[in-house]
């Protein structure tokens, strides 16, 4: 297996490695067979291609040694690859190497088609396959070429990293797609007994990703696999004497290895002498001025600390958190180390009475955007939201609150379907702060809810908004006012109801100015279809109040001059709507209320951002 990534123009840079080992496989039981490799080696590719040859890894090899050369079994039936399972000391990773292998083993070969279509697993995920099936009767050979299309897929394996604050594009990826992969497979077969022998099996895949517009050009990874038969023996494979458990199926899975900034790769040998060593330099060399390297060294600073355990962040906060300038660099950094840990430390730090206040809230406004969202960090955060010491100070518990939406709303975006049981504690707070008429806790839960934006706490919300007939109808307009903005997040995952709800609250003229308005800023952020804003324009058409006016025709207005790919349905519906009002409703002066939008899209880059303001 050779895996190779960089552009695809020869002369140019590229780094991969090679798998070279020779493969055993053997029956155990029925359907459950058994795989080990013999003599793997490995190989690193890091320079000109095709110029500079691959250098074997000895080190690399050595250091997986042990992983390589353990046996792991699989289920098997007709062709299609099962569940896999290996002892527990085999890590995620080496595992992924036995998965390549496996995928190769993947047929689903039907006995009356030759040319068929389906939906097949593999470690890229479900994909749609082509089969093609020929026979060289004279050989006594059967050829079977496989193409899957990675673009294609029902359950694809992907991972997107540091896009959490981002927003697709659906309609971009249409038009240029950043990352396109297909995957060829080529068998010679040989009908044997009762079943088919694979005598070789050659696969090519690529995958190119290009964060710009295809037309610019992409970068590649392409891996390429041959399996030759040799021979059959006799002797089995005998697992070695530990418990096989069930460790997933042939789909890749993601392991869990810290990944180094590419900016700058270092060498970790001893973390805590080399955070030491950083910190020192730090110090010392920007005590009057900031030294030229002090970005670099702090961004090495940050690394390190990364790799660090808690018990080493321990350790270092012990050795210098009475030496003020070292205490401040250590504060600044650990915020940005990015995981769980960083939130365990600020919270023990803080409990324990070893940080002020002031830097528990520094510290925390930093960590909480920067720290991935997963369950541990999210366990953290609402085990603080409890602790007394952050209940008494208003400012701190309003910060672990509202922290913990976003990390709800950040470990949501990369999931289809969102756990509710993470956001129903706040919505249980909300119900209780609610029947105890707590105006300030009713409007502090209704924010978190808004920052998680999970469909469920549509349900809670709405019973605050000032709909006629309601209980909640004799809260204050300025509760009113945050639970109709609690709705914008929302109105992105479920668009059609949150137009219903909207609309509903933008006709009603009762309501005080202010809200309808708002109620028309959540109606535009879910990009609403040409009948919605018509009747929207329709509205404005015979309204009374010129400040619920002003702001719709403005807030259309400044849409139809979107240029973004997001908004162009919006923008022409909206084109449209304008040429229905009166045009004197855009010469109001500046003492009615104006919404302002403004957006850059450039198409090459695909890039693209946009702000709103409203007065």
């Amino acid at each position: 297996t050779l895996l190779l990534g960089g552009l695809p123009e020869k002369g140019l840079a590229r780094a991969g490695i090679k798998i070279s080992s020779k493969v055993l496989i053997s029956a155990t039981a029925e359907n459950t067979l058994m795989l080990k490799l013999v003599e793997p080696e490995l190989f690193e590719y890091s320079g000109v291609y095709p110029k500079d040859p691959l250098v074997p890894a000895t080190k690399l090899t050595t250091a997986l040694a042990a992983q390589l050369l353990t046996p792991i079994k699989f289920e098997y039936a007709n062709g299609v690859v099962g569940k896999v399972f290996a002892p527990e000391g085999i890590s995620t990773m080496v595992l992924n190497v036995y998965r390549g292998i496996l995928n190769v083993l993947q047929l689903n070969i039907k006995k009356t088609q030759n040319v068929y279509e389906m939906q097949e697993a593999g470690a890229q995920g479900v994909c749609k396959t082509l089969y093609a099936i020929s026979e060289d009767e004279k050989a006594e050979r059967i050829l079977l070429t496989k193409t899957r299309d990675l673009n294609h897929c029902q359950e694809k394996v992907i991972k997107d990293m540091g896009l959490a604050y981002t927003e697709k594009c659906a309609k971009c990826q249409q038009d240029s797609k950043n990352l396109r992969g297909a995957t060829s497979y080529n068998y010679v077969l040989k009908p044997v007994g009762h079943g088919i022998l694979i005598l070789e099996a050659t696969v090519n895949e690529l995958i190119q990703f290009s964060p710009f517009a295809e037309m610019n050009g992409a970068a590649q990874m392409e891996t390429k696999q041959s399996l030759v038969f040799l021979e059959i023996q006799r002797a089995p494979i005998v697992p070695i004497q530990a418990e096989y458990l069930h460790r997933g199926s042939l789909k890749y899975e993601f392991s869990t290895e810290l990944l180094q900034t590419p900016i700058q790769l270092i060498k970790i040998t001893n973390v805590q002498a080399q955070i030491v060593e950083v910190l020192n330099h730090l110090v010392t060399r920007n005590v009057e001025k900031v030294h030229e390297d002090a970005p670099l060294k702090f961004l090495e600073l940050i690394q390190l600390l990364r790799v660090a355990k808690f018990e080493d962040l321990e350790v270092i906060w012990s050795q210098f958190k009475t030496r003020p300038a070292y205490r401040q660099w250590i504060l600044d950094a650990i915020p940005a180390i990015g995981t769980p840990a960083a939130l365990k430390f600020i919270k023990e730090k803080y409990l324990a009475d070893e940080l002020t206040i002031a830097e528990a809230a520094q510290a925390l406004i930093a960590s909480v955007p920067m720290v991935t969202a997963n369950t541990e960090a999210i366990k953290l955060i609402a085990k603080l939201i409890s602790k007394n010491k952050i209940v008494e100070n208003p400012v701190l518990r309003e910060i672990v609150l509202l922290g913990y939406g976003t990390m709800i709303s950040k470990y949501c975006a990369e999931m289809p379907v969102c756990p509710v049981e993470l956001i129903r504690p706040i919505q249980d707070m909300l119900a209780e702060a609610v029947a105890k008429d707590e105006t300030q806790n009713i409007i502090l839960f209704l924010k978190v809810l808004g920052n998680a934006g999970h469909p469920t706490s549509l349900k809670p919300i709405t019973k605050i908004l000032p709909i006629h007939g309601t209980p909640a109808a004799s809260l204050p307009m300025r509760v009113h006012a945050d639970a109709i903005m609690a709705l914008r997040n929302i109105a992105k995952k479920e668009p059609r109801m949150i137009q219903e709800l909207a609309l509903q609250l933008y006709m009603d003229k009762a309501l005080h100015p202010e809200l309808r308005m708002l109620a028309c800023i959540v109606l535009f952020e879910t990009r609403p279809p040409m009948g919605l804003v018509t009747t929207i324009a329709n509205i404005v058409k015979t309204e009374q109040n010129l400040q619920v006016a002003s702001f719709s025709y403005s807030h259309m207005k400044s849409l139809t001059k979107s240029t973004t790919a997001i908004h162009a349905s919006v923008a022409a519906a909206c084109k449209v709507a304008i040429k229905i009002l009166s045009p004197r409703l855009g010469r109001l002066s500046l003492r009615f209320s104006k919404a302002i939008h403004a957006d850059f899209y450039n198409n090459p880059l695909m890039l693209g951002a946009a702000a709103s303001a409203f007065y």
